[in-house]
């Protein structure tokens, strides 16, 4: 008999992706894959494409501030576990796995009610809400960040990274240079600031962009709406709003690489070996995550940071030319880290699992 996973998470794109990565390796393991997500959440969108049995629920979010949809959310996810929980009687999973977000609460939480064993995975290095929510009847925890273990139970945590999409090794840095317009002769830097682009980043890199382009070329991936038109015929560099089946072919292309510091796209470019230049989403704007994920990551010799504070032109010439005359020492780094095969090590967590509780 076939085995069955049910996979969770959603409300981002982070909160999905790593689950759609481990889709290759869990069918080639033989399991029936399903998914539990919102009603209409990015989750179902992401996972159309995979011809997978989806399940939508209601969801309520959890806020540390006063709101009035605190009063009615509640009831929300008491309705999003009662579903989960029908939902689950009919598939029968071995396990569940969860990628964190709202959604996940009701049904890590259901699933626990019917003793279906459940392995959760937190990608910032202190775990946010919905997760402390579902860590106490988690069989096991998955993290990015050797400093996150002390902060979970003893006994459930493994330092797993976070799982990346096998295609994104697969690059050919031809096409992108035909795609871009790039000579192979001149080092490329990637510009990078996450789906919604970076205000702060675009602005400083656009700025040194004179200086930047006498020794690199530079693609920038700066967000929806956030092209500048008035740039669009500056040799050597290229602008895209977003970009999909692409990226692959950009990453293999790219020398190094200037990124926020979501996890997941950092964990991309550690399992891509990317030298990297992080600018963290600053502390005024967020729970200051990107600036502890950003930490560790420098602490390890993966990366090298600014505070977004602190960004300027000038200071972001410098730390490009000492990143690019360092990489090799960034990459052998990289090389030598213990998280690079996540999906392996996820997906024998869950076989285990499976094969312990049947």
């Amino acid at each position: 008999m076939a085995k069955k996973i049910v996979l969770t998470g959603g409300g981002t794109a982070g909160h999905v992706t790593p689950n759609i990565a481990l889709i290759p390796r869990l069918r080639e393991l033989g399991y029936e894959i399903y998914y539990i997500g919102s009603y209409e959440g990015i989750e179902k969108k992401l996972i159309a494409d995979f011809d997978i049995p989806y399940y939508g629920i209601a969801t309520g979010k959890f806020r540390r501030y006063f709101d009035p949809k605190n009063f009615s959310d509640p009831f929300r996810v008491m309705k999003g576990f009662m579903e989960a929980r029908k939902y689950l009687k009919q598939i029968g999973p071995d396990i569940v796995f969860s990628k964190g977000g709202f959604v996940s609460v009701p049904v890590v939480r259901a699933a626990a009610s019917l003793e279906v064993p459940c392995i959760i995975h937190e990608s910032d290095m202190t775990p946010g809400l919905a997760n402390k929510l579902c860590i106490p009847v988690a069989e096991k925890i998955c993290c990015n960040f050797p400093e996150t273990i002390p902060m979970l139970p003893a006994g459930k945590a493994v330092l797993t990274g976070s799982p990346i999409r096998e295609e994104l090794a697969k690059g050919n840095k031809i096409a992108a240079y035909d795609l871009c317009k790039f000579t192979s002769n001149k080092p490329v830097i990637m510009v990078i600031g996450g789906s919604l682009g970076a205000e702060a980043i675009n602005k400083a890199v656009r700025e040194a962009l004179p200086k930047l382009l006498e020794d690199f070329q530079v693609v920038h991936i700066c967000g929806k709406d956030k092209v500048d038109n008035l740039m669009l015929s500056i040799q050597g560099y290229k602008q895209f709003e977003y970009v999909k089946t692409e990226l692959k072919d950009i990453f293999a292309m790219a020398d190094v690489v200037i990124s926020r510091a979501g996890a997941n796209s950092i964990c991309e470019l550690l399992a891509l070996k990317k030298p990297n230049l992080l600018i963290p989403l600053s502390a005024h704007s967020s729970r200051g995550d990107q600036i502890l994920n950003a930490k560790s990551f420098e602490s390890q010799g993966f990366s090298l940071v600014i505070d977004e504070d602190y960004l300027t032109e000038n200071l972001l010439l410098e730390k490009v030319h000492e990143l690019y005359f360092t990489r090799q020492t960034y990459a052998e780094t990289m090389a030598r880290s213990n998280q690079l095969n996540s999906v392996r090590t996820i997906t024998d967590l869950l076989e285990n699992t499976v094969c312990r509780t049947q």
